[in-house]
């Protein structure tokens, strides 16, 4: 294959704007750093903090040390919950087990919880559109386990079962496609016409907003590049969005090692987005290669415009507080 290097003669790279770390990821990884930092090492974690494989091996050479549940942390140490939530199932055993317990959850995801109870608490049956063995699933879902089914897609539409009709709602996963979502809540209500959505959006706005982003700058695109890992539900989502927005192809990568220069031939227009669990340096990485290809610097091309904050985990909080006045 033939590399072009030196003048460009591509028709350029255009960046998506919002991309990358969204405020609860961000608020999640400080979390992490700041545990190490104030109670020293090791720190665990329940599952990945995040779902980005080179986020995760960074903080491992901290101190941060990853389990899948928590009878693999000793007791009476510090553990850290992933931005993913956990169930109360969860928050018992680390009670039990005497964890000092961190809890890193997303509050966007922390509001579905919220929603889950109250409408199991008015004894709705409640249909949870997700996929199957995501964390925020499983954690949500153990909000109210005897109210809840999961609904993958219009697919399952057919198969749910209510006790009664009049007393559905449903919620979602909050990384999910803006628009399959919808899809599957019209074929809902279709079956259920009484269908009761959920008080707000639960689709978080940095999802909707990377989505918005991509389908700018993919429609057109010979090319979508979609930095982040496989197990990121809303990076996954990001290069269907783009394929679906009309861009001519479109490959998830964790980094730039992962690009496939074939991928290039007979490209001229290459776009390039993260998702919401992606550190910028990924992308810098990727429009690095892309530059050394013969592909001009980056454009961006902004959709919206992110300033939301989340406060650290009012328990750090604390004890960052003592700390400081020590």
């Amino acid at each position: 294959m033939s590399v072009h290097l030196g003048m460009p003669t591509t028709g350029g790279v255009r960046l998506a704007a919002p991309r990358g770390y969204c405020a609860g990821v961000d608020r999640a990884v400080i979390t992490v750093e700041k545990s190490l930092e104030l109670y020293g090492a090791p720190v665990y974690v329940r599952k990945q903090i995040v779902h980005n494989k080179h986020v995760v091996s960074d903080l491992e050479s901290r101190g941060a040390v990853f389990v899948e549940e928590l009878d693999e942390v000793p007791e009476g140490a510090t553990v850290v919950f992933s931005a993913h939530g956990v169930s109360p199932q969860v928050h018992e055993q680390a009670k039990a087990r005497n964890l000092k317990t961190i809890d890193a959850t997303c509050p966007l995801v922390t509001k579905v919880h919220h929603e889950a109870r109250r409408f199991a608490g008015d004894d709705y049956d409640i249909l949870l559109i997700g996929h199957a063995g995501h964390e925020e699933v499983e954690g949500t879902s153990g909000e109210a386990p005897g109210h809840i089914q999961l609904v993958q897609g219009p697919q399952d539409v057919d198969k749910i079962q209510v006790r009664d009709p009049a007393k559905v709602a449903w919620l979602s996963q909050t990384t999910l496609s803006v628009d399959e979502t919808l899809e599957t809540v019209e074929a809902i209500r279709r079956r259920f016409p009484q269908l009761l959505d959920p008080p707000s959006d639960d689709i978080c706005y940095a999802t909707q907003n990377r989505q918005l982003a991509v389908k700018e700058i993919a429609h057109d695109a010979d090319l979508v590049i979609v930095v982040g890992s496989a197990n990121s539900s809303n990076s996954v989502r990001l290069a269907e969005v783009a394929l679906e927005a009309g861009a001519r192809s479109a490959h998830r990568v964790d980094d730039a090692s992962e690009i496939d220069d074939a991928w290039l031939e007979g490209v001229e227009k290459v776009s390039v987005t993260s998702g919401a669990s992606v550190p910028e340096a990924l992308v810098e990485g990727v429009l690095r290669h892309l530059s050394e290809r013969g592909y001009p610097d980056a454009e961006a091309v902004h959709s919206a415009e992110e300033s939301l904050i989340f406060a650290l985990p009012p328990e750090l909080r604390r004890d960052l507080r003592a700390a400081a006045s020590a």
